[in-house]
């Protein structure tokens, strides 16, 4: 094994490094001219025939803000650039909260998302801590807009979508979204210390503790509006970029990673067992089930409901999960197979997902290991790969941004 793919070693850090420079560079023709992100293709050029999507501008706003903190040069203007669209032509002066996206024409895109508007939040915190103008505004914003309409205080989950008014609540109840907001509520603990947000996050993770143990540790994606998981939402759908069938390994990945950061961060190391059992337990599920399932190394999108493999191709994101998760885990628990899984996952991306010619990562390959562009053409955003560069050398218990700028000048490890 190369030194470059084994975690604390001046190669790993060295080659991650590289990376992360690439992906920067790789993303800096997003911004339209009213702000909104472009869709990039294969060689970072933008796609102007796609939408422009709330979500993906505000991924933009976040890995340019830790551009920023990180101190790459241009970092700056892209997060305004990105901040430009989800206070202009992204947001609904008229209705309240932000539009999905645009259309290459001009037209909105219909409906209100509860995941693009946990990225709103999380791009606000990181443009904050990034001392961006209008980051505090569009903070205030969008938590005030997120309480109003997405937060079911009730259940204490996420209400998924709302028809553009935001006078129709769509029935559907998801595990992306609260995922996501997971995230979102995290950042914004650690942004501005308001942990009322850490506790909320507390109770999304607890539900998805049970539904998963419930399950195998398989967690359920789907829900309907009473919060009944439907296990067989999109069985003719498969390959659904956002809900798809069945369980997806790479959320477990996620939800494992998320869990740890969260019980590390309210209790500690030390005092944070059953959280991090059951991360444990989440990680290996989907390691045990969608790892080198069909006889390739890489991660299935998603398997059935006996972790046998349904849609075989592989989402550079889960792969970019799996590294994060697998040193975190490392971090907390010094159990050698982390670091073992941390260096296979680092070998498949050299080898396999690295785009080495045009940059960035390979979005979707075949179960062959072959690129093919079904569910994800081209290379959207830099997110889940940019982060992937930093989490392993980052304290587990805080959210990216604010690590970053915590141990601005200091070696990590």
């Amino acid at each position: 094994m190369e030194k470059k793919y084994i975690i604390d070693t001046s190669e790993n850090r060295a080659f991650m490094s590289e990376i992360r420079d690439n992906l920067l560079q790789f993303g800096r023709q997003f911004p339209s001219p009213e702000g909104a992100s472009y869709y990039l293709g294969d060689d970072g050029t933008p796609w102007k025939e796609r939408n422009r999507e709330t979500w993906i501008t505000c991924r933009m706003a976040h890995v340019y803000s830790i551009g920023t903190l990180l101190g790459h040069e241009g970092s700056q203007q892209l997060v305004d650039a990105a901040l430009k669209g989800l206070t202009g032509i992204l947001k609904d002066e008229q209705n309240g909260g932000w539009y999905a996206g645009i259309t290459p024409e001009g037209s909105i895109v219909q409906g209100k998302q509860c995941y693009a508007h946990a990225f709103v939040i999380l791009a606000s915190t990181s443009a904050l801590l990034a001392g961006r103008d209008g980051a505090s505004e569009l903070l205030e914003k969008a938590l005030k807009t997120f309480d109003q309409y997405f937060w079911d205080t009730k259940n204490s989950l996420t209400f998924d979508a709302w028809n553009t008014e935001l006078t129709v609540l769509d029935d559907y109840r998801g595990i992306n979204a609260n995922m996501h907001t997971v995230e979102a509520f995290l950042a914004v603990a650690d942004a501005t210390g308001n942990q009322e947000y850490r506790e909320r996050a507390g109770r999304i993770i607890d539900h998805v503790i049970g539904w998963a143990a419930d399950n195998q540790d398989r967690i359920p994606e789907h829900f309907t509006k009473n919060w009944e998981a439907d296990l067989e939402c999109n069985q003719d759908k498969p390959d659904d970029p956002f809900k798809p069938y069945g369980a997806t390994p790479g959320h477990g990945i996620e939800w494992a990673r998320l869990i740890s950061q969260w019980a590390c961060a309210t209790y500690g190391t030390e005092n944070d067992g059953k959280y991090i059992e059951m991360a444990e337990r989440l990680y290996r599920r989907a390691i045990n089930d969608a790892w080198n399932a069909d006889g390739a190394p890489g991660i299935v999108y998603t398997t059935n409901w006996n972790g046998e493999p349904v849609v075989h191709d592989r989402m550079h994101w889960t792969l970019a999960e799996a590294i994060n998760t697998s040193a975190v885990l490392y971090r907390i628990t010094k159990k050698q197979e982390y670091a073992d899984d941390y260096a296979m996952f680092m070998q498949y991306l050299d080898e396999t997902v690295l785009d080495h010619e045009k940059g960035s990562w390979f979005h979707q390959l075949d179960e062959h290991n072959q690129l093919m562009g079904t569910v994800w053409p081209g290379k959207s955003d830099i997110y889940h790969a940019l982060q992937a560069t930093l989490i392993p050398y980052y304290p587990v218990d805080v959210s990216i941004a604010a690590a970053v700028k915590q141990n601005a000048g200091k070696q990590i490890s």
